[in-house]
């Protein structure tokens, strides 16, 4: 689909002035003289054995374009997962023990608004807000970097001045990228199933404080489905750190992905296509065998 499109690499490779014969072997020497179905089977047949080719526009091995991208990409998912996970875990536990209170009726509110948000206008208005807001009205200080990685002085700073300078500027993209609401909802529903039961009426029944109840018994119980959305969610997240990298500039896949699709780079757009599918699931098909044991091969 990509090869479809207007335009090809050698438009970002051809300088002024260049002849024309100088410009088609230009296109010879990266194959894009050729058919697109030759180009895929040739493509096809050295990715079988593991050469990703060379990046048109890096003039580098497409794989160690994308290793030296990868780890960002998954640390930024990995704290987008932990948050949601964590703070979507707490939150729907507190409405589903306060059920039908202010409390949850507010958080209900608050969690469906940025449930059906999409990720990329939240990540927008965090980016605008930092830059109308903090600078130009009413000149309050900037909390968080709207883009980077790290800071200027990163260089100089202590290890735990490095990790928090990271985790600084994590927070924006990290609340952009993660699913804390859809989370809470799920666990909401979970624990309000398994308060119901007759073992919890039991232990209630015995006496026990309700915190016990609550946290020794249906807590544990309600988070199994919980896990499961472990698996469907890695992919979600792969795919949504396209756009929220090229918003806060976060050298990622994403990023990387985006300037590829721009300059029509074919080996690094197939390159990080595949890596991204076999990551999400892979990971997700490895979740599914640690929750369910059903799906496991003896």
């Amino acid at each position: 689909m990509v090869q479809a499109a207007p335009g090809d690499p050698s438009t970002t490779l051809i300088r002024p002035g260049l002849t024309p014969e100088l410009a088609a072997q230009l296109r010879a020497n990266y194959g894009l003289d050729q058919p697109i179905p030759v180009r895929y089977v040739k493509w096809l047949g050295s990715m079988l054995t593991g050469d990703f080719g060379r990046s048109i526009t890096h003039g580098r091995a497409t794989l160690d374009v994308v290793m030296d991208a990868l780890p960002n990409t998954l640390l930024l998912s990995a704290c987008a997962l932990s948050f949601a996970f964590f703070f979507g875990i707490v939150l729907g536990a507190i409405q589903a023990v306060r059920q039908y209170s202010a409390l949850d009726s507010t958080l209900s509110i608050v969690l469906l608004f940025f449930y059906s948000m999409p990720s990329f206008w939240l990540a927008l208005m965090l980016s605008l807000s930092l830059t109308l807001f903090a600078r130009n009205v009413w000149e309050w200080p900037v909390w968080f970097p709207g883009s980077g990685i790290y800071g200027i002085s990163y260089d100089g700073l202590s290890v735990i001045g490095k990790l928090g300078d990271r985790l600084w500027h994590l927070a924006l993209p990290t609340l952009s990228l993660s699913l804390t609401a859809g989370i809470a909802r799920y666990m909401r529903s979970s624990m309000l199933e398994v308060i119901k039961l007759d073992y919890i009426c039991t232990a209630r029944a015995k006496g026990l404080p309700e915190r016990s109840v609550i946290f020794k018994h249906a807590h544990k119980n309600a988070l199994l489905p919980i896990v499961s959305l472990l698996g469907l969610y890695i992919p979600v997240l792969f795919s949504g750190t396209v756009l929220i990298e090229s918003i806060f500039a976060w050298p990622g896949m994403g990023q990387l992905i985006c300037l590829a699709v721009g300059q029509r780079d074919y080996p690094l757009i197939m390159a990080c296509t595949f890596i991204f599918a076999i990551l999400a699931n892979l990971f997700a098909d490895i979740l599914y065998a640690v929750v369910d044991p059903r799906v496991r091969y003896e």
